[in-house]
């Protein structure tokens, strides 16, 4: 034990011997979070009459682990015969993972608390005589919550536990299988914690501090479905999601039949559900205490003010409702006075009487009024059947470039974001931005675009979202295009409808004043090599560090030819970027990168060893080009093939 731990050795007064060392896990798939385990071995003096015993001082192992440990120790020192303390502790290593998987054995912290009782009274002082202090009368303080009853810890049978075990195993393997290879995925050490993605069905509908939400922990314990389903949003505000939380805790112990892929999936689909059950749940405990206090209040004040009554026992106060005509057409709090339009002595009364209208325009309900500038979007002769509404969520398009005319696609605009992007010939920027309105039987514009260093083409396949005429309920998003029709059920009644586009316009109303963005710099030249078409390379492209690669490659980074990137490391000042682009070194086409044959003339560009040998029939049968090596070269000279030549 002091050549392989080297331990500090100290000993009791009963002549117990004491070795603390520490014992790293020599597997290397060890899968727990554990660096080494601070081991206590004490050693009787007795030994090995007596059996030595092992004490785990681990601060950061909770102490019921640390003792299922011990008892493993305890148990391996019963299994083995006359065993030395070398060999319990190689096999204390071997089976530390499971002394670790075992479940937490039960354990009990004592706290002692200390009698304050005399540091909270006011010190006597040795001579004051002075009376107490009597202390105002208070409000009766409302009674203390009552403690909750203790409720043991639920058991389970080894049936139970086995049948959980093989459901948890199998549930989480098709978790992993569906989910491994997204985004924000991410499993804790001990396969209890998982971190995964989620995207919530009605991201528009969820609270303020919901909306960023982008993965969650789902806590599955380790007796799943014994125990129930946990879940923490990620990235989100506490106050918002401490109820979606227990919402989603309450209903996973319900449903314990659901599997671990139902869970999420009812999670993303009905999350704005939820919030809205936990905002109006917060609402009504708010109403009830507000409520409380008020008849609190109020019986305060009746119980400290005089009763005020007729003879006759009812109160003198009348409550006088306010007439509804006061508040028609004086809603920004003008005086009856200060009014000129509603009276009627106005002098400007006109001699067919009636009375004056008012002229103020309010505001205007639902979406604002865009500003008519950049190029307009409309669908004329669109039908709608069955839709109040329909609005462009997620928008496609494509548009032409204003220096090199080349068609670009723009994908993914949303209302009201402004995104940037590049040409993909002559990588100048642009800018573009959607700004929504919505189609209705009376009005066939879905908006405006705003580009910069580019122009509106045309409509891609978008994404569109329709409001049910019957129930007012917006859908989820349909994709469509020109000339297509789209055909669907609403959600909440039911009820079929219908849309087509039969044409997309643009109306340029404004030209793009604000100046282009800053491009990369001038255009560089085209390189001009001197190649003709059909005719080989120099060396046919071969360079000294690659003598069989029959190309040359036009870099990326700086758009110039190189045979190799040796030649491109020697010759530029700058660190290369992959060639989409190589010159075949047979008949000097450019084109873009292949492998191994060229697209034109269909020769490989890269070329073979062992030209000349004879290597299974592949190589040369010409005995003149064959190697003095080749057992062939020299075969049957002389014989019928002497008699040919002859």
């Amino acid at each position: 034990m002091k050549k392989r731990y080297s331990p500090l050795q100290n000993t009791l007064r009963d002549g117990t011997t004491n070795l603390q060392f520490h014992l790293k896990p020599s597997d290397p798939d060890f899968p727990f979070e554990l660096d080494y385990l601070e081991c206590e071995l004490q050693v009787p003096a007795s030994y090995p009459e007596e059996p030595p015993h092992l004490r785990v001082k681990n601060k950061d192992i909770p102490r019921g682990f640390a003792v299922n440990v011990e008892k493993g120790w305890d148990r391996l020192v019963q299994e083995k015969q006359a065993p030395t303390l070398l060999a319990l502790t190689n096999a204390l290593d071997k089976n530390l993972e499971v002394f670790l998987s075992e479940r937490k054995a039960e354990t009990v912290t004592l706290l002692s608390f200390k009698d304050t009782r005399h540091i909270d009274s006011p010190a006597n002082v040795l001579g004051d005589t002075s009376s107490p202090k009597t202390e105002a009368p208070s409000k009766p303080q409302s009674a203390s919550a009552p403690r909750k009853p203790y409720i043991p810890e639920e058991s389970f049978t080894e049936e139970q536990v086995s049948a959980a075990r093989a459901r948890r195993a199998q549930e989480i393997r098709q978790l992993e299988a569906r989910m491994s290879r997204l985004p924000h995925y991410q499993k804790s050490a001990d396969g209890v914690v998982y971190t995964l993605p989620l995207e919530p069905r009605r991201r528009g509908e969820l609270p303020v501090g919901l909306q960023r939400i982008q993965s969650v922990q789902l806590i599955i314990p380790l007796l799943y479905p014994l125990q129930s389903l946990k879940v923490l949003l990620n990235d989100v505000e506490s106050k918002d999601a401490e109820a979606v939380e227990d919402l989603f805790a309450a209903r996973a112990a319900q449903q314990k039949q659901m599997n671990l892929t139902s869970h999420l999936n009812y999670l993303s689909q009905n999350i704005h559900t939820m919030a809205k059950q936990a905002t109006a749940a917060r609402k009504e405990i708010e109403t009830t205490q507000t409520s409380t206090e008020n008849a609190a209040n109020d019986a305060d004040q009746e119980a400290s003010a005089p009763a005020v009554s007729n003879p006759d026992g009812k109160s003198h106060i009348h409550v006088i409702p306010r007439p509804p005509e006061w508040s028609f057409g004086n809603e920004s709090g003008e005086s009856e006075e200060d009014s000129d339009d509603d009276s009627w002595d106005s002098e400007d009364e006109s001699d067919d009487g009636g009375v004056a209208v008012n002229t103020r325009v309010g505001s205007i309900s639902g979406m604002a009024q865009q500003v008519e500038k950049g190029t307009a979007i409309s669908f004329p002769h669109i039908e709608l059947h069955g839709i109040e509404l329909l609005q462009v969520a997620i928008l496609n398009i494509s548009v032409k470039c204003e220096r090199c005319r080349t068609l670009n696609d723009i994908t993914g605009l949303r209302p009201e974001t402004e995104k940037e992007s590049s040409c993909k010939k002559c990588a100048t920027a642009f800018t573009t931005k959607f700004r929504q309105e919505l189609v209705h039987q009376n009005s066939v514009r879905a908006g405006f675009i705003d580009v910069a260093g580019c122009t509106v083409n045309d409509m891609l396949p978008s994404t569109f979202v329709p409001t049910c005429s019957k129930c007012s309920t917006p859908s989820q998003g349909l994709v469509s295009v020109r000339a297509e029709t789209v055909t669907n059920v609403c959600r909440e009644c039911h009820a079929k409808f219908t849309f087509k586009i039969p044409e997309v316009k643009f109306l340029a109303i404004t030209h793009n004043t604000t100046l282009l963005p800053p491009t990369s710099g001038p255009r560089p030249k085209q390189e001009k090599l001197g190649l003709h078409a059909g005719e080989p390379l120099p060396n046919r492209g071969a360079c000294a560090h690659y003598r069989r690669s029959y190309r040359w490659f036009r870099f990326g980074c700086c758009g110039r030819v190189h045979a190799c990137d040796r030649c491109h490391d020697e010759r530029e000042d700058h660190p290369q970027e992959r060639a989409n682009r190589m010159v075949c070194g047979w008949c000097s086409r450019e084109q873009n990168f292949a492998v191994d044959t060229c697209a034109f003339c269909g020769r490989g560009v890269v070329g073979r060893r062992g030209r000349g040998f004879w290597e299974g029939g592949k190589g040369t049968r010409d005995k003149a080009r064959m190697s003095r090596k080749d057992k062939r070269k020299f075969r049957r000279v002389g014989g019928s093939e002497g008699r040919k030549r002859d």
